[in-house]
């Protein structure tokens, strides 16, 4: 198949985006949008970032059925669009040219000079968001695709110049190979994503491909503290820049790291042992420690000035779904957080557990049953960090249950655990139970959320 150019659908043209409600499609229509495209779309259901769309002139569909294909110039769908989608069906019948979204992704960052992608296992959002504050500080007026919703630039999506384009590339089913980056930021390597890759070689070798898309004169910028980032790297024959907290040969790492009363964290940054940045955060934990040294790497290689450096991750304090706090209740704080993978959940409770609250407590919802399936043992060694831990039903997403997993299976292996697998219910036992100086955490990719939210009502 001829890899897919711009140039070969030209502004005015019919897009159809098949998922256009996800965080990373309804991105890519807005910038569409504003080329000159003419968009429509569908999704399962609609929701603030549909909504948005069609006040700007999309044709938004909600369902997906084969009528709501009606001759488009071209057809794109997220990873997650089964063959058998009856619009995906009907394109092909029709002979309309059809692509992945990654395919599209990559297509327009060859309208840009410094395209800046941010992969790995965990932490692409929060280190989307942070390089994006610090090329806005730098005044580089940089085009931003966020895989969530940052506050500063009003949601998920920032049209700016042609120069710089940080976006997130994301591992599942290989979608970042598509992408033609200059530079990249891989911030760990761990498995997820079972439904696709049969373990964590296949992973490994996957990541080294894509580090092996950066040109000559780009830079891969990885985390030395993840031994999988090692192998990924130690064979690439392209320029390679580290960071760490507990590599000594990492090329940038923190020192003098000091805590605020509610754990924010600040810090000197060195640069192979001379001091380059002093950066205080407004997001706890060390992963953001490490997060913001892969964006301050990147900075520096970039030629940007440290000061804006400083500023952007000072301004920087979360985006939506990512710890982030919508209430209280009774005097409990109530956080919204995105957490599914057992790595994630460790650090949000660490850097929870680092705030002085009096209890925490960790409503969770296993996201996919190949997920929970590959890493129960994982999940049950990390969610008892948590004082208290209430287990929900399994949020399915792209899977159909095949009975070989359940919530009960977690909830049996964590001591004390209590499995609900009504949502009305934990809200029900939460109302009755959270006290003043208590920490609620509804955590998970899928829609648990609504249990913080309801709390906060």
């Amino acid at each position: 198949m001829q890899e897919f150019k711009m140039s070969h659908v030209q502004a005015g043209s019919h897009v159809h985006m098949i998922g256009i409600g996800g965080i990373s499609m309804s991105a890519l229509a807005h910038m569409l949008m504003e080329f000159g495209y003419r968009i429509s779309g569908s999704d399962v259901k609609s929701s603030h970032l549909t909504d948005d769309l069609s006040a700007k002139g999309a044709e938004i569909f909600i369902g997906q059925k084969a009528e709501n294909i009606t001759n488009p110039d071209l057809v794109c769908y997220t990873a997650a669009i089964s063959p058998e989608n009856p619009e995906l069906k009907k394109a092909h019948t029709l002979g309309v040219p059809v692509i992945e979204r990654a395919e599209l992704l990559g297509a327009l960052m060859e309208l840009y000079e410094y395209p800046i992608a941010i992969a790995g296992t965990h932490g692409k959002t929060t280190t989307t968001s942070m390089m994006a504050l610090v090329l806005m500080e730098a005044n580089t007026d940089p085009t931003i695709l966020v895989g969530g919703e940052l506050a500063q630039i009003g949601g998920n999506f920032r049209l700016g110049g042609k120069k710089y384009l940080p976006f997130e590339a994301c591992e599942y089913v290989e979608s970042f190979l598509h992408f033609r980056p200059f530079l990249s930021i891989i911030t760990n390597v761990e498995e997820d994503h079972l439904d696709y890759f049969s373990d964590i070689n296949h992973i490994i070798s996957s990541f080294r491909k894509f580090a092996s898309l950066i040109p000559p004169l780009g830079c891969n910028i990885v985390c030395y503290d993840d031994k999988n980032i090692r192998s990924v790297v130690q064979n690439v024959e392209k320029n390679v820049v580290s960071y760490g907290l507990t590599s000594p040969d990492a090329d940038y790492t923190a020192k003098d790291i000091t805590y605020s009363e509610t754990g924010m964290p600040s810090f000197t940054v060195y640069k192979k042992g001379e001091p380059l940045v002093s950066v205080t955060m407004n997001v706890a934990g060390e992963h953001n420690i490490l997060n913001a040294l892969a964006v301050t790497a990147a900075a520096d290689v970039l030629g940007l000035p440290m000061e804006a450096v400083s500023k952007g991750l000072n301004r920087f304090s979360g985006t939506k779904r990512r710890f982030e706090k919508v209430g209280t209740y009774r005097g409990c704080d109530l956080i919204d957080d995105y957490a599914h993978h057992p790595t994630e959940i460790l650090a949000t409770l660490q850097a929870a557990k680092a705030m002085g609250y009096r209890r925490i407590w960790t409503v969770f919802q296993p996201h996919t049953y190949s997920r929970t399936k590959h890493l129960l043992e994982e999940f049950a060694r990390v969610l008892p960090l948590a004082d208290k831990v209430m287990i929900a039903d399994v949020y399915p997403a792209r899977e159909t249950y095949d009975g070989t997993i359940h919530s009960c299976d977690l909830a049996f292996r964590i001591p004390g655990a209590i499995y609900m697998s009504d949502t009305g219910a934990i809200v029900r036992y939460l109302r009755e139970h959270l006290q003043e100086g208590d920490l609620m955490i509804a955590m998970g990719a899928g829609d648990i959320n609504k249990v913080a939210y309801e709390l906060a009502e």
